[in-house]
């Protein structure tokens, strides 16, 4: 049975679904200003996996991750770059979408965004209004207060009495109190026609928490299975997602939170101040985009994740080691998972138990062993079917093997040919029975840092 680590009940659970057979899961998207970071590509890559291994169990998922395209920082951005804001999040989204792909990510089956979902929130906030948890400000927004919604804090483990000796911060803005959040920004009059909307109390735009709360009831309805994110959103996005729509509509919101740990670059937090901040576009440059994904699958979804080239290095000669295990034993069809089979039922296992990818991938190594050990084409076939599972290894091996980028971070696109040819000659000089020249040729190769490996299935190389 699949278990998942709540971050409400701080402690994993039997997984069961509201609907039998079916799973509505919502997370929190990317706002769209600038291209994605590696962090971005830590989120999307767990939830990616989570709906996978949903619907390698059987269960119909229907998947939404927001866009966030209206915000602070868009705004400012597009008024930095003299340019509409629709023009800068169309631009950044379809970069989005090209990042996700590169590296397997399916495609949610909805990607709503905010802008077009003024009316929901709109909407929400005038029932809080009237469940007199909101309230109009002095200066024109629109708040949430914190104090009258009493299980503010259940999902931070935070009370509000707790955060609010913790807070230093003055009553300014018309709030009530520090903790009351905005639901509705009022415009400013220095602010593009494009960031601001008619509404009941005047000209602005949504507060970033009202629009997951409402894209997600309008989508996956007022109570759903999963909702997820990054631990950076658990307070206070999401505990602000919880009191705004469980306080419109008097129902439990989501029964299981799921939060993917933090990225940080060699042991720091990732900041472009401290010029360590990495685009996908960036990594993509010097890595296999398989072995990005790779790496990001070898962690658990909720254990911090330290990003280095070092270990993007070790990822990449994993990745060459189950490669090369199906090359050695070629397949010629694709074939299901045999779930009986000793290592998939270890990979099964491990999944059921909170998505454990690095235990599912020490199960795959563990029968890539046994694959070159027997040069079963059966086993090679049901590495490559496991794989599948999780997005990994559905290449061609050679195709892969040749890849590999050289010592400056690029491919050599001269260097597939030459090999091929010096493979050519060697068995030319091996059938000749010219034992020496065929030696000379796998020396040669050898120094140059190519290793051919033989096999009954023929001769493969990779990388030293």
């Amino acid at each position: 049975m699949l278990k998942i680590h709540n971050t409400l009940t701080r402690e994993k659970q039997a997984f069961e679904p509201i609907e039998p057979g079916r799973v509505s899961m919502y997370v929190c998207g990317i706002t769209v200003y600038d291209y994605c970071h590696v962090g971005h590509a830590r989120m999307m890559m767990a939830f990616d996996i989570v709906r996978r291994w949903l619907r390698a169990s059987g269960y119909a998922v229907t998947y939404v991750r927001n866009i966030t395209d209206i915000d602070d920082k868009i705004i400012k951005r597009a008024g930095e770059n003299q340019e509409s804001i629709a023009a800068l999040t169309e631009r950044f989204i379809v970069a989005m979408t090209e990042d996700a792909a590169a590296l397997g990510i399916e495609r949610p089956d909805h990607e709503p965004r905010a802008t077009a979902h003024v009316h929901e929130m709109l909407d929400m906030i005038g029932k809080l209004e009237a469940n007199k948890l909101a309230y109009a400000s002095s200066n024109g927004d629109v708040n949430f207060s914190v104090r009258k919604f009493p299980a503010y804090g259940k999902l931070s483990g935070n009370s509000v009495d707790e955060q609010r000796q913790g807070d230093r911060a003055v009553v300014t803005g018309g709030k009530v109190d520090p903790l009351d959040f905005v639901l509705w920004k009022k415009a400013k009059p220095e602010e593009p026609p494009d960031a601001k909307w008619a509404s009941p109390w005047g000209e602005g735009r949504p507060g970033w928490a009202i629009e997951c709360s409402a894209m997600s009831c309008a989508i996956l309805g007022e109570h759903f299975d999963i909702h997820g994110g990054g631990e950076d959103l658990q307070f206070p996005h999401h505990e602000n997602e919880i009191a705004q729509s469980e306080g419109a509509t008097g129902k439990t919101f989501v029964n299981v939170w799921m939060h993917n740990g933090f990225l940080n670059v060699d042991n720091e937090k990732m900041s472009k101040s401290l010029g360590n901040f990495f685009t996908i576009r960036d990594v993509l440059k010097h890595y296999d985009a398989e072995v990005l994904r790779f790496y990001l699958l070898r962690n658990h979804y909720r254990s911090p994740l330290n990003y280095s080239d070092v270990h993007l290095d070790d990822a990449r000669g994993g990745l060459t080691r189950l490669y090369t295990a199906l090359r050695l034993a070629p397949i010629s069809q694709s074939v299901e998972v045999d779930w009986t089979e000793a290592h998939a039922a270890r990979f099964k296992a491990a999944m059921d138990d909170d998505f454990n990818t690095p235990i599912a991938v020490s199960a795959m190594f563990e029968l890539a062993s046994e694959v070159n050990r027997s040069q079963s084409a059966a086993l090679a076939a049901q590495l490559k079917a496991l794989g599948g599972v999780v997005g990994l290894l559905q290449r061609d091996p050679q195709e892969f093997l040749r890849a590999m980028p050289s010592a400056t971070g690029t491919v050599d696109t001269t260097l597939d040919a030459r090999v091929a040819a010096a493979i050519e000659a060697r068995a030319i000089a091996k059938r000749d029975k010219n034992f020496a020249e065929a030696d000379r040729i796998r020396k040669a190769l050898a120094d140059e840092g190519v290793l051919l490996e033989d096999s009954t299935a023929g001769t493969v190389w990779r990388r030293a």
